[in-house]
Parts: C-alpha cells; structure tokens; sequence
C-alpha cells in the first residue's frame, strides 16, 4: 500500500508548483505577445513598461478577482451555477458606474469604482433578497432569476445611456477588454488583490456559511455577517474590475465549477487553484485575441462568452444527467 501511496503524495505535492510554473510561464509570453515589437527600436523597454506589464498584472488581478468571486458567491447561495455575470451584479455595476459619469463627469477613477461597487453590493442584496422569498429554489432557478434582473437592469442602464447619449461608452464598458489598459489606469486593480486576501483569511467562515443558517450557527458563526462580508468583497471585485475593464462574463462559472469537480469543495484547499485557473484562463484567452486577428484584438468577454456558454451547457446536461 505504502508503494502505491508514495508515488500519488509526490504527485500530489508537485501539483501545484507544477501549475504556478505553466501559470507563469503563460504571463511571461503574453508580455511578448502583440503587434508592436519591443526589439525593433530603443523605445522597446518603454512600451513595455507602459502598456505590456499594466496589460499583464490587469490580466492576473482581475482573473483572480473574478474568479475568487464566483466562487465565493456559489457557496453563499449554494448553487454553482451562479456568478457576478449569472447574477445582475456586473449590470448593477455598470448602471452605478453611468451614473456617477452622468452626475459627476469629472469624479476621478477612484469615485467611480466606489459608485460602481456600492451599486454592485445594492444589487446583490437585492438578488439575495428575492432568492430568500422564492420556495422553489433548484439549481436552475437560481442563475435564471440572476440573469432575469441583469436584464432588466442592464435595460433601464442601456436606457439612461441613451437619453445621455452615452450609449457608446456603455458599450465599451461592457466590451470586456485590457487594450486601453496602460500604465496609470490600472492601479486601482490593486484593491482586488487585497479582496482575494481577505477571502483567504475568511475562508473558513465562508465555508461554514455554505453549509446553511442553521449549520453555521451551530458551528459559533454569525451568518448574517458573514453573508454581508462575502457580498461586499464580491461587490468590490466586480465594481472595480468592470471599472478598469469591463465585464468577463463566466470566468467565475467556469474556474470554480473545473476546480470543485477535481478537488471538491474545500474553499481554503480550493483557492490557490481557483486564483491560478483565473489567472490562466484570462491570460490564454488574452493571447488568443491578440493573436487570433492580429492587428485588430478580438475583446477578451467574446472569447471567455463563448468558452463560459460551452462549460455552462456541459454543466447543466451534467446536473440533468445526475438528477435523472
């Protein structure tokens, strides 16, 4: 037995080294990846200082971010199928986004990702709010009334823009895309990183929420709080990352549902591997993008669209085969 174990626990151990070399490797290659080429002149080193490591960190933050917070809003609601794209919390953010550039033009990047993030925790709120009122609550109810009341917010936000005439810069925000990322407009997406670490310190209590009001009260945690804790740090990530770069829809689908399915549904164990399936799905589909149509860039949220619907079909056939 001991000859047959030995081999899985170095297996096992080397896994995850394994993963943040080809995670790296993957950053490193896309700070060479693009149409201006960096050893063509002496202004090499500048544009990559300005626009190449900006691009890169802002592909590694919001990948963790985005991640981590599908993942902590699928234990909150206990439903995998739920995310800030399946929930109306990116709408949100984008209505409290528009409106602080319609009542206040000239608020600093700053003001606008606290709009956007206060808009993002009203509307989760009012997600969590329906949910607690609806009886039946099955796995597909839940993503189908998130994605409803996304809709009509996202309708009342596209309505406001069109009576500001500011319907093409709604559309850039929800275009989900690094090319204006550049040095000076990606600093912001810094406070994620700090989101990703407070999720790590409350990995445990978030755990224990998962598991029910009852559950969690009886494990000496108050649910309530901890409810709110996770919603503001989901509401957070979402504002500030459709701030800088705008919607990435499934990214918080599919990374978490990938990782729970090969290593279960361990939150602390659980989220070095969502923060690096983050960080590599978004940098391959960067790459792909830069690449695909190489001068033009295909946006970053069409390429993740069209992998999320895939892995969200698959997972509902999934689910329908286990409920059969």
């Amino acid at each position: 037995m001991t000859a047959l174990t030995a081999p899985a626990r170095i297996r096992g151990r080397l896994a995850l080294p394994a993963a943040i070399t080809v995670v790296a490797g993957l950053v490193v290659l896309s700070l060479f990846v693009g149409v201006y080429d960096l050893a063509s002149d002496g202004v090499g080193s500048e544009m990559l200082w300005i626009t190449r490591i900006p691009r890169t960190l802002a592909l590694v933050l919001a990948g963790c971010a985005m991640a981590v917070s599908g993942l902590v809003m699928q234990l909150l609601t206990q439903n995998r199928f739920v995310e800030p794209t399946t929930t109306g919390t990116t709408e949100w953010a984008a209505l409290g986004l528009l409106a602080t550039v319609l009542l206040a033009p000239d608020a600093p990047l700053v003001v606008r990702m606290l709009f956007a993030s206060l808009a993002a925790f009203v509307g989760t709120m009012v997600f969590l709010a329906i949910l607690r009122r609806i009886q039946l609550r099955s796995s597909l109810i839940v993503p189908l009334i998130g994605i409803m009341l996304g809709a009509v917010v996202s309708s009342f936000t596209t309505y406001l823009a069109v009576s500001a005439n500011a319907l093409q810069m709604l559309g850039t925000w929800f275009m989900g895309s690094f090319t204006a990322v550049v040095r000076g407009r990606y600093e912001v997406l810094w406070v994620v990183g700090i989101v990703v670490v407070l999720v790590a310190l409350f990995a445990d209590r978030l755990t224990a929420a998962s598991l029910g009001k009852d559950v969690a009260t009886t494990l000496g945690v108050d649910y309530d709080r901890v409810l709110l804790l996770g919603t503001a740090l989901v509401a957070v990530a979402t504002g500030v990352t459709t701030v800088v770069v705008g919607f990435l829809p499934f990214l918080g689908l599919v990374v978490p549902n990938l990782v729970s399915m090969w290593r279960g549904d361990n939150l602390r164990a659980n989220l070095p591997w969502v923060c690096l399936g983050g960080v590599a799905v978004i940098v391959v589909c960067d790459i792909v993008g830069r690449v695909i149509r190489m001068p033009f860039e295909v946006p970053v949220s069409m390429i993740l669209g069209v992998l999320g619907t895939a892995v969200f079909v698959v997972l509902l056939l999934r689910q329908r085969g286990h409920d059969g």
